[in-house]
């Protein structure tokens, strides 16, 4: 979870829908799993 602190719609929950929210956050650990894949690597 603390990858997904830098991910400023995560931290507070500004998303009424728990859709949309859960969409983020998916959102944002395939971002983060992408770029640590990369840094690896390379």
């Amino acid at each position: 979870m603390s990858w997904l602190s830098g991910y400023r719609r995560l931290t507070h929950r500004y998303e009424r829908s728990c859709r949309n929210y859960l969409a983020f956050l998916r959102l944002a650990a395939g971002l983060c799993c992408y770029k640590r894949l990369v840094r690896l690597t390379s």
